[in-house]
């Protein structure tokens, strides 16, 4: 499972968390390894049975304001019994208030960092989430190029020098759209796989004889997008005469992505087939499957079906004559 340092949440720019560390830099090595945030509230009165370990603590208007009504012995005993059950993150206090001494001896005693935000305590456990989110996904880098094609997210994958560039300019000419050329960033999100540009070459494409071209200012804006679910990959081969290629389509292949199963199609290159157009069709033919119409499957019954009604027309003949 992925974890991140709690030390990351201070060096953040991205979601304007906005904490600053009050105590408790020991606790900057400590992991989160989880999205989910937990705010303490009856686990302050002892009732600890669903406080969750590495999660990222906040405490809030409520939380605080409970704590000032004890006295600074009840609030160092609540507090050592709550830091005392769980392996625990870190510790946000949000609204910009005051932390209690107890509660910062506290952290100081458990080793757990302890930090501030100005924000709401909603508002901050929406961006913390969102951060957590994002930094917790399984994520990696391919050779490839990456098309949305009718709506379609499309990685092409192949050799160097198939001409994976060249079919995606003929995509882009034909009104698809490009996410990522040479090098796609993947991430796996909520069970799915998203790709991207990688920041330094989004929006260029290579091909050779001409060099690097940006597709955004040759074709606009409509021709290119930052991200793209990944629905269908397909590999592009050499044509080999001697290699058996699927001429039905009845079995799926899939290919692992992050941890995610892609359907897959390997397809042969040779001069003469227009790869764009295939494309194009693989594109069309994988939205019928996601509607519940498979075009290989179907036929394939239909074939058997009239395959058996066949030999049974020729029993009930042989029984007549």
């Amino acid at each position: 499972m992925k974890s991140i340092r709690i030390s990351q949440l201070l060096e953040d720019e991205g979601h304007d968390l906005r904490l600053t560390l009050i105590s408790g830099t020991q606790g900057l090595k400590r992991t989160v390894d989880s999205s989910r945030i937990q705010k303490p509230g009856l686990a302050l009165a002892g009732f600890t049975e669903h406080l969750h370990p590495h999660r990222v603590q906040v405490f809030g208007n409520t939380e605080i304001s409970y704590l000032a009504t004890l006295p600074e012995d009840a609030q160092r005993a609540s507090l050592a019994k709550l830091f005392g059950e769980e392996d625990l993150a870190c510790v946000v206090v949000t609204k910009a208030l005051d932390a209690p001494k107890a509660l910062v001896d506290a952290c100081e005693a458990a080793g757990l960092s302890l930090m501030k935000t100005p924000l709401l305590s909603s508002e901050f456990i929406q961006r913390v989430q969102l951060f957590l989110e994002d930094a917790l996904t399984e994520s990696s880098s391919l050779h490839g190029v990456l098309m949305d094609v009718f709506g379609v997210g499309i990685l092409l994958l192949g050799k160097s020098g198939i001409g994976k560039s060249e079919i995606a300019l003929d995509l882009v000419m034909r009104g698809q759209r490009l996410v990522a050329d040479d090098i796609v960033d993947v991430t796996r999100r909520k069970g799915a796989v998203y790709g991207a540009g990688n920041p330094v070459i989004k929006h260029h494409m290579e091909i050779r004889g001409l060099g690097i071209i940006n597709i955004k200012d040759l074709f606009g804006v409509s021709a290119v997008r930052e991200q793209k679910k990944i629905e269908l990959v397909i590999e592009l081969q050499e044509w080999d005469p001697h290699q058996e290629y699927d001429r039905l389509g009845v079995e799926d292949k899939h290919l692992q992505i992050v941890g995610v199963d892609i359907p897959l199609s390997v397809v042969p290159v040779r001069p003469g087939r227009n790869m764009a157009t295939i494309v194009e069709v693989a594109a069309r033919n994988q939205l019928l499957k996601l509607q519940g119409h498979h075009s290989a499957r179907e036929f394939a019954e239909r074939l058997n079906r009239a395959i058996a009604q066949g030999a049974m027309r020729r029993n009930l003949g042989e029984e007549v004559e």
